[in-house]
C-alpha cells in the first residue's frame, strides 16, 4: 500500500511537470500489474481532460451566485452529516443502554442473593430504574427539537 503511495504521487507529478523517461517506465510496468493504480491513472487522465474542456463565462454578477450555490451545497451537506450524527448518537446511546443493563443486571443479581431478593424483583428493579430510563434518554436524541439536541 506504501508502494502504491509513492506511485501515485509519482503518477501526479508526471500529469503535472515533466518526469525523467525512467520514471514513466517505472509507472508502465507498475499500472501493468496493479489495476489500482491503472484505474487511478486513467480516472486522473479522465479528469484532466475534462477540466480542459470545462469553460465558463464569468460575469459582473457570478461571484455572488457561486458563493449561493456553495452555501447552498455547504447548508445541504451539513444537514445530512448532522442526520447522520443524531441516528449514529442514538444507536451509540441505545446500545449503551442495554449494555449497561446486562452490566447492573449481573451485578444486582450477584448482590440479590446476600441481601435476599427474588430474581424477579431484581429484574424489575433493572427494568425499572435503568433501562427504562436509558431508553427515554436514548429515544429523547431523537424527538427533541434540533437546537436541544446537543449534537450538532
Amino acid at each position: 500500500m506504501e508502494s502504491d503511495k509513492r506511485f501515485r504521487e509519482l503518477i501526479d507529478r508526471s500529469f503535472a511537470e515533466e518526469i525523467s523517461e525512467g520514471e514513466r517506465q517505472l509507472i508502465r510496468e507498475h499500472i501493468r500489474d496493479c489495476d489500482g493504480c491503472k484505474c487511478y491513472v486513467e480516472l486522473t487522465a479522465r479528469t484532466i481532460r475534462g477540466l480542459r474542456e470545462f469553460t465558463f463565462v464569468s460575469g459582473p454578477d457570478s461571484n455572488p451566485q457561486v458563493r449561493e450555490i456553495l452555501a447552498d451545497r455547504t447548508g445541504t451537506m451539513r444537514q445530512h452529516n448532522v442526520q447522520f450524527r443524531i441516528w449514529a448518537a442514538f444507536a451509540a446511546a441505545l446500545s449503551m443502554s442495554f449494555v449497561g443493563s446486562a452490566l447492573v443486571y449481573q451485578v444486582t443479581r450477584r448482590l440479590a442473593v446476600p441481601t435476599h431478593f427474588d430474581t424477579a424483583q431484581v429484574q424489575a428493579g433493572v427494568l425499572v430504574f435503568w433501562l427504562l430510563p436509558s431508553f427515554c434518554s436514548a429515544l429523547f436524541l431523537l424527538a427533541a427539537p434540533r437546537e436541544n439536541r446537543g449534537i450538532a
